[in-house]
């Protein structure tokens, strides 16, 4: 175990452990400054409300115009809802839309995390907003923060055994990993005025300063790694029984993709194998591995805080004695892991009750109505006439389920009458890209990325019709920061905003998730991106192996040798 006297004090600690400390279980100064009349909240209230799912910003479009008028920023709020697995009922899904609708942006934003994000949303309506998802069986309260964010799971509805075992083992991880504090109901559902924890109330998890930093779980089937599970601070694969059953899970711990340029010590990791645990100790283990880093984890430099940073420092091997300490029954060796390709899950799928559902590519998880296409009106109708249960996807995608096959024409009617083209229309390029909001929304943003890979993976896609590549899946990741939200790290091309209009342009992945990519270029202006990646398209249709993926070919030719080649400048 940890010895606590050889942790940092509190007075050596960063300045958001104090504020975690001094919370009050997540209590904070929140009340008192909601009832401010200023449009901003103060920084201890800001990280505190980090953990009840919201995060201040600044619209930047309307910052240059505030400067140039001598104006202050134009304050508001982003709020996300906490969706374990995707899965989002009918009255879920509407009450997003009429929130977007009434207090924020009129868009509905799904995240790589299979969460929903509001965005524009001021503080005189956060109160409003949030009580509004509560009143929809749904919660923002482990939506940000330092404790573990959002439990990811495969969201394909198909119904077998093993899948509804995994649902049975997320939800029991979901309620073993849910903060204990009364704050999130006393602030924004009860409305009293409560300022200190009550007698009596523990974080028996987490403990009064919560975790080092964010915490990442997720929960994959064996051979479908749709939701990027190396990327987790633990990754659960699912290992089916000699009955098609659940039989246990295998560990992975110590993924995470955010880095900060110009700073080496800092850089992203994919999970390792740590175990093997049956079924019904799933709990115990994550908890287990929760602790570790709970007590371990760097509370001085927050750039060091993740869970791959303490393996780095200490070791698989002594993490996993700190783990096995804490457990009541040893773990087993890990089982052979194999991947069988990443399935989006898009188009029409049966279930295995006989019914249907229909997977929607949303471009960059935004729900919006945009001149002609109309995706937040053909989405609400759907979801008004057919009531479907919707599950959103790793790739910002949704699906629309439990449909009857009568339903199907007028499905697709309405997404036709709304100018929503079908996933079947979608080019595999667009389909297999993503990224992260960037600007004007995010404040760590220094490139754009939502708003620029529309135009940029339409370029791409032309390339590779030409090429004879357009049924190839090359995946395509961009964001506007190093911080890695839409996972570049893991695609077959990553694009990673440097400076407006620049980007570093990383090779090798897999198209499986399994393996980070290498930096290839930097500082790529934004019109040179496809034609840099011309020529290695090019040499890749001539010199691939039968059914070799882009990224297996640079990495089996090895990034260094393709950077020779092709003459380009690797680092600044």
């Amino acid at each position: 175990m940890s010895d606590p006297d050889l942790r940092p004090r509190l007075e050596e600690q960063s300045k958001i452990e104090s504020y975690k400390a001094a919370s009050e279980h997540l209590r904070g100064p929140i009340v008192e400054e909601l009832e401010s009349s200023e449009p901003a909240f103060t920084d201890n209230a800001i990280q505190v409300l980090k953990f009840h799912g919201v995060y201040q910003q600044d619209d930047r479009d309307l910052r240059k115009q505030a400067r140039a008028r001598g104006l202050a920023k134009h304050w508001q709020m982003m709020m996300r809802t906490r969706i374990p697995g995707g899965k989002v009922s009918p009255e879920g899904y509407l009450a997003h839309d009429e929130i977007a609708e009434r207090w924020g942006n009129a868009t509905l934003r799904i995240t790589t995390r299979q969460d929903f994000q509001l965005h524009g949303i001021l503080k005189d309506n956060l109160r409003n907003s949030i009580r509004a998802i509560n009143q929809a069986m749904m919660t923002t309260l482990g939506g940000c923060g330092d404790q573990v964010r959002n439990v990811m799971c495969c969201p394909a509805p198909v119904g077998d055994r093993l899948r509804d075992e995994i649902q049975e083992a997320l939800w029991n991880i979901v309620g073993t990993v849910t903060p204990r504090t009364n704050a999130y109901h006393e602030i924004w559902v009860d409305g009293e005025r409560v300022t200190d924890a009550p007698p009596g109330e523990e974080e028996d998890l987490y403990g009064d300063q919560y975790l080092p930093r964010k915490f990442k779980i997720a929960v994959a089937p064996e051979g479908d790694n749709c939701i990027d599970i190396y990327s987790n601070d633990l990754g659960l694969v699912a290992m089916r029984d000699d009955d098609g059953g659940l039989a246990g899970f295998n560990l992975l711990v110590g993924g995470g993709l955010g880095r900060t340029h110009h700073k080496p010590n800092t850089y992203p990791a994919v999970g390792r194998l740590l175990g093997f645990v049956p079924a019904d100790r799933v709990e115990e283990v994550t908890r287990a591995v929760i602790t570790v880093q709970r007590d371990n984890g760097d509370r001085a430099n927050r750039r060091h805080a993740r869970l791959k940073y303490l393996l780095a420092d200490r070791g698989l091997d002594w993490f996993r004695e700190q783990v096995q300490e804490r457990l009541s029954f040893p773990l087993e060796e890990g089982r052979p892991l194999h991947w069988h390709g990443v399935d989006d899950h898009l188009g029409w799928h049966r279930q295995q009750d006989g019914r249907w559902f229909y997977g929607l590519f949303v471009e960059n998880g935004r729900i919006k109505d945009e001149g002609e296409y109309r995706l937040r009106s053909a989405m609400r109708q759907i979801v008004t006439e057919l009531r479907p249960t919707l599950w959103l996807t790793a790739q910002q995608n949704v699906l629309f389920a439990d449909l009857e096959e009568s339903a199907k024409p007028r499905l697709r009617r309405i997404l036709a009458l709304h100018g929503v083209p079908l996933t079947s229309s979608i080019p595999l390029a667009v389909r297999n890209s993503m990224a992260c909001p960037a600007i004007p929304t995010c404040g760590l943003a220094v490139a754009e990325s939502e708003r620029v890979l529309p135009q940029v993976i339409r370029e791409l896609a032309a390339v590779q019709e030409e090429l004879g590549l357009a049924r190839e899946r090359i995946s395509v990741r961009m964001t506007g920061c190093p911080n890695g939200c839409a996972r570049p790290y893991l695609g077959d091309i990553g694009f990673v905003g440097t400076t407006l209009g620049k980007y570093d342009v990383y090779l090798g992945g897999d198209f499986e998730g399994t393996r980070l990519n290498i930096p290839y270029s930097h500082n790529v202006g934004q019109e040179e991106l496809v034609p840099l990646l011309r020529p290695l398209l090019e040499a890749f249709v001539k010199e691939r192996n039968r059914k070799e993926g882009f990224g297996d070919w640079c990495h089996r030719l090895g990034v260094a040798y393709l950077q020779h080649r092709f003459q380009v400048l690797a680092t600044a």
